[in-house]
């Protein structure tokens, strides 16, 4: 394999240049997880790798708890399927227990502390209810705990990687919390070493190619469970040096048809960039830093590279996409990049209008 065939492997594996599925759950089933702090982006990344999907079916399959959301391989919120999320809070949960240790020391937070918090919230969430942050917080200030700082914030995320409790349904804009005892009740548990080649299998089946540094990151696993995992999905994955790097993907692999003026508008760390430690295949190191946050923001993909970013926003009955390219982009790039916004107007359930340098079009 080449390194520009990179860029169109991936979108193929992940789902990207010819989505097959219909239902939320599935593309979530099928990724492992999905990056989902931006909760609005993370809703978007989701559907574009559907048939048809708005906002509103996702919001829909979120609120039934077809996908939950929680803190889950690295220290930040994934969509995960509920048949998924205890093996993988399981096998991921102690790493990110470590990572954020220090923070619970600086807040004089230790076990016997986090097991009055426990309580406290699953006396408060027991019989299926769903209650706002500020609910449970007072329910944590009840039971006589300070919810000071940053306190509360490391109560929640260690009950969420305690399995103790994970995503309800939201009230208007703001989340909840249920028990996940009672959101997913019958989710599957693992051995280890079945829980490290399955998690293995998904990420090099799904992304790859992808080198082992690439899953070290995304799994946020020490690099040699890693490597365990990796020789235990075996049969799943092929394995090919690529421009020197060696890289694991899916076994049945076939020859991947490039799409050429291809466009998508990936949402802020969509799977596409943020899976991988190395993104040189699809972003110029020039366009990597701080002033374009082309790694973690919105972009313009192209030929699965990288060629700008984007902005949307709804304003009334419409929504207004507006584009920042790094260089002018051709005549071709301009009409594929329309075509994506179109996409993102039907996600939305309104046309929208494209601001690209100085001109206005409605699509």
């Amino acid at each position: 394999m080449r390194p520009s065939d990179v860029p169109q492997v991936r979108l193929h594996h992940q789902g990207l240049t010819t989505p097959q599925f219909t239902e939320p759950a599935k593309v979530v089933k099928w990724l492992g997880a999905v990056q989902a702090q931006d909760y609005a982006g993370g809703k978007w990344a989701i559907a574009q790798r559907m048939r048809h999907a708005t906002d509103e079916v996702i919001e829909k399959a979120f609120a039934e708890g077809a996908i939950l959301r929680t803190h889950v391989l690295r220290p930040t919120w994934h969509f995960v399927a509920p048949d998924d999320i205890r093996w993988m809070l399981q096998l991921t949960a102690p790493r990110v227990k470590a990572s954020i240790a220090s923070y619970c020391r600086t807040n004089s937070l230790d076990d016997t502390a986090f097991k009055r918090s426990h309580k406290a919230l699953a006396t408060a969430l027991r019989g299926g209810r769903q209650l706002t942050r500020g609910a449970l917080r007072q329910a944590v200030q009840r039971a006589g705990m300070a919810t000071d700082g940053i306190r509360f914030i490391l109560m929640l995320m260690r009950a969420e990687l305690d399995g103790l409790i994970c995503s309800g349904a939201r009230i208007g804009k703001q989340f909840t919390y249920t028990l996940l005892e009672e959101r997913a009740p019958r989710s599957k548990v693992l051995t280890r070493d079945e829980a490290l080649a399955e998690l293995a299998r998904r990420y090099f089946t799904r992304r790859g190619p992808a080198a082992l540094q690439d899953f070290v990151w995304w799994s946020g696993l020490i690099t040699s469970e890693a490597r365990a995992g990796i020789e235990m999905a075996g049969r799943h994955l092929t394995r090919e040096v690529i421009d020197g790097r060696t890289c694991w993907l899916s076994s049945s692999t076939q020859a991947v048809t490039r799409r050429p003026r291809a466009a998508y508008l990936l949402p802020a760390y969509d799977e596409f960039l943020v899976a991988y430690k190395d993104r040189t295949a699809m972003l110029d190191a020039a366009y990597s830093g701080r002033e374009t946050n082309a790694i973690f923001g919105p972009t313009i993909v192209v030929n699965g590279r990288v060629v700008g970013m984007w902005k949307g926003a709804r304003s009334g009955t419409r929504g207004i996409v507006t584009f920042t390219p790094f260089a002018p982009l051709t005549a071709s790039a301009r009409r594929a990049v329309v075509q994506a916004a179109r996409r993102y107007g039907a996600f939305l359930g309104q046309p929208v209008v494209v601001e690209l340098t100085s001109s206005r079009t409605q699509v």
